[in-house]
């Protein structure tokens, strides 16, 4: 979505003043996807650093008073964002909220998985993250951006192509062998999705990802 703030309209004026820059990105996407209410289906929400802005404002009030102001803690917990979407919708199903590195895509693919297997029609998969502080990005190792997109996860019907994630065990690369990545892990899967190439691989630690397009038996 870029680094400009989405107007949100479909969300009351003052819950909306509660939400930064990463809130208003992710409700907004997950409201597009889910233009009509859905309280049977689940919501999982992932995002590498979460709404680390306001979490760094926090630390620096906390620095200078001594103390921080409790509204903004509720606000500043990894699961913040996805709790207000499930009370400005209404829903008291189950949501998550998932954060695993440069590997939190495939975590919330994973999440996703689970609750299919667990019964759940579809998912509702919101992915997320804004560009780290000057202070923090030195220890950030992929490009900074601001971004937000969402999908539907459901099983793939009969004829139709699946997308299919697989994880194994592999020897971490040695410092210096990979070229720097040019996007965020997170719009590397969002390009896959959308695109036709017919795998993706991502490396996090001693994980080896693979994402692959499959087609399923008619």
């Amino acid at each position: 979505m870029g680094n400009q703030v989405p107007p949100l309209t479909e969300l009351a004026p003052m819950q909306r003043r509660r939400l930064d820059q990463a809130g208003r990105m992710a409700l907004q996407v997950a409201w597009w996807t889910q233009p009509e209410a859905e309280p049977a289906v689940p919501q999982v929400f992932a995002s590498r650093h979460g709404d680390v802005g306001r979490t760094y404002r926090m630390l620096e009030q906390l620095a200078a008073e001594g103390e921080v102001s409790p509204t903004q803690f509720g606000l500043s917990t990894h699961n913040a964002i996805a709790a207000q979407y499930s009370i400005a919708r209404q829903f008291t199903g189950n949501y998550s909220a998932v954060s695993a590195g440069s590997a939190t895509a495939e975590a919330a693919v994973v999440e996703a998985q689970g609750l299919l297997a667990d019964g759940a029609p579809a998912v509702l998969l919101v992915m997320y993250d804004v560009p780290l502080g000057a202070d923090y990005a030195p220890f950030d190792r992929e490009p900074q951006a601001a971004y937000a997109w969402s999908v539907r996860v459901q099983r793939a019907a009969a004829g139709e192509t699946a997308i299919c994630l697989h994880a194994t065990c592999a020897a971490k690369t040695p410092s210096g062998q990979d070229s720097p990545p040019r996007l965020p892990h997170g719009l590397e899967v969002l390009r896959f999705l959308l695109g036709d190439q017919p795998g993706l691989s991502h490396q996090s630690g001693q994980t080896l990802w693979r994402w692959q397009r499959q087609a399923t038996r008619a």
